[in-house]
């Protein structure tokens, strides 16, 4: 379960910039003025067990903070959080992986951030391998990668975290056709073991097909809460 409760998320963003160590010396005595940026503004709703929720709205919007705050990556300015079970965040391509390591080593790294362990990830391996359809990649280095394989092996690895709460940023945008299908067919496995996906995404086809709910954020607020169809329809107006 997760449960937001007038969740407001500020920004403080400097009205200049000081980035070497002689522009901070010098300024040391001035004070730097700054504007607040609201991301978030008042939001609260709740979500159960076992549901599939698609989280849209313009770039901007406070999408990816909202997943953040659930994660517990930030923390809100006020408001509460609440959630109950174990979380998997897949929240940005790359978090957790070195461009210079293999794809076996970034599967060990990234899966012991995540809270795997060294013997879980062993037994895991091939089928994480398998999944991303690297095979002939596993000794390649990431940096030589195409953000497509990347985002293929940084999904399969998340989806053997055994929890109860996936978190999904654009986990689909750089993925090609059937690399989308396949993580749907992941998506209703899940569903069918009653864990709770917040995908957050553009694609509103996707979550017109796949979500059970949609949630449409618009300047840091809920514009719109309910069945995807008419959350989509709203957005697009």
């Amino acid at each position: 379960m997760i449960h937001l409760q007038n969740i407001t998320k500020v920004f403080q963003i400097p009205h200049e910039k000081r980035d070497t160590l002689k522009e901070n010396v010098v300024d040391m005595f001035r004070r730097v003025s700054y504007e607040p940026l609201y991301a978030l503004h008042d939001v609260s709703f709740k979500i159960n067990p076992g549901e599939f929720i698609g989280i849209i709205g313009p770039n901007g919007c406070g999408k990816t903070t909202l997943l953040k705050i659930i994660a517990g990556i930030l923390v809100p300015s006020f408001g509460q959080v609440k959630t109950m079970g174990k979380i998997s965040p897949f929240l940005e391509l790359g978090v957790g992986f070195d461009p210079n390591l293999t794809a076996r080593e970034n599967v060990y790294q990234n899966g012991i951030i995540l809270g795997l362990s060294h013997r879980d990830i062993s037994k895991k391996f091939d089928k994480i391998i398998a999944f991303s359809e690297l095979e002939k990649f596993v000794d390649t280095r990431l940096k030589d990668f195409s953000s497509g394989m990347q985002v293929r092996l940084a999904f399969a690895v998340a989806i053997q975290v055994n929890a109860d709460i996936l978190l999904m940023d654009e986990v689909l945008a750089v993925g090609d056709a059937r690399f989308q299908q396949k993580c749907f067919k992941v998506f209703e496995d899940f569903k069918k073991q009653s864990k709770t996906i917040v995908l957050v995404t553009h694609d509103l086809e996707s979550v017109k097909k796949h979500c059970e709910r949609a949630i449409y954020l618009d300047n840091g607020r809920i514009s719109a809460d309910g069945k995807p169809k008419k959350v989509v329809k709203k957005y697009l107006k």
